[in-house]
């Protein structure tokens, strides 16, 4: 199938691109972006103009922020494609559920993607704690911004989520291996002085069994990036290390410290398999999560954040 890139930055060049080049489902027929573009890749810098011109094309794949991603979504559908979302799928729950709809109404597919929950030890983690009886959850994901973020102030403006932008690649991979759905009951938000948006958090959360479940997410991190999932229960004790690539349960290791492989691969098959069954899949989950944390956080001011 033809897909159509549109946003061609940093997470499309790095991930989206190969994904698409080495699948056996896609053919990369055009971009939309304003700056960006791809050698030997048709360019357009408007995505009506491609929807217009490209009746072929299937499938539009947004990789642009969250803030402008639903009138690039709502225009796809409104000229018959399918839609692929990058995280997070949208500014606002409301816009995704009105997508989530119009996909519905126009019987086309649409994918809200969490690139984290195709991490190698996801699925091994949650088949693990299906049956166990959880204590203690807690969650750290600490990165550098500078990092993996340079120059895209937009995390920084209302809607970009700030430090919840990788943050919510822990939640998904959380809700994704409970068993049982969990809530925020309380947050604090540290928020520099020049921004809008958090750069470090902690969050706590009900569990429905009683256990406590708690995060710490700080975007100001030096050194080794940590992106780690304890889980304690009544059998023994599991870790997700490096995103979800490695897991530990006492003391064994299984994985390889592989931060991102594989990932968009299999969101890309997922994508194939979802439109050629008519399928949708709009998990909002860790959306909420963020959502609820942005509502209820009590906010700190602290130190202004220069890139």
């Amino acid at each position: 199938m033809k897909v159509a890139l549109v946003g061609i930055g940093k997470i499309a060049l790095d991930q989206h691109v190969p994904a698409i080049s080495n699948s056996p489902d896609w053919d990369l027929a055009a971009t939309v972006s304003r700056h960006g573009s791809i050698d030997g890749i048709e360019a357009f810098t408007d995505l009506g103009t491609l929807l217009d011109t490209r009746p072929d094309i299937r499938v539009i794949s947004l990789c642009v922020p969250p803030v402008p991603r639903f009138d690039y979504a709502m225009q796809a559908l409104a000229a018959g494609r399918h839609v692929m979302l990058e995280k997070p799928p949208g500014a606002t729950l409301a816009e995704c559920h009105a997508l989530e709809r119009a996909a519905q109404e126009a019987g086309l597919s649409i994918y809200a993607t969490w690139h984290s929950r195709e991490a190698d030890m996801v699925g091994a983690a949650k088949a693990w704690l299906a049956d166990k009886t959880l204590r203690k959850l807690t969650v750290t994901w600490k990165e550098d911004v500078r990092r993996w973020h340079p120059g895209q102030a937009w995390i920084w403006e209302p809607g970009g989520l700030g430090v919840f932008d990788p943050g919510i690649n822990a939640l998904s991979i959380v809700t994704e291996i409970l068993p049982v759905d969990i809530h925020v009951t309380g947050a604090m938000l540290e928020i520099p002085q020049n921004c809008q948006t958090p750069i470090a958090a902690e969050l706590r959360f009900h569990h429905p069994a009683g256990a406590d479940v708690s995060g710490v997410f700080d975007w100001r991190q030096d050194g080794d990036q940590i992106w780690e999932i304890e889980a304690i229960t009544d059998a023994g004790t599991l870790t997700l290390r490096d995103g979800g690539a490695l897991m530990e349960i006492d003391g064994v290791i299984s994985g390889e410290a592989a931060p991102l492989a594989g990932e968009y691969p299999r969101l890309y098959a997922k994508m194939a398999e979802l439109v050629s069954r008519g399928g949708r899949d709009m998990d909002l989950r860790p959306m909420t999560l963020v959502t609820d944390a942005l509502a209820l956080g009590h906010r700190v001011q602290t130190d202004p954040f220069n890139d």
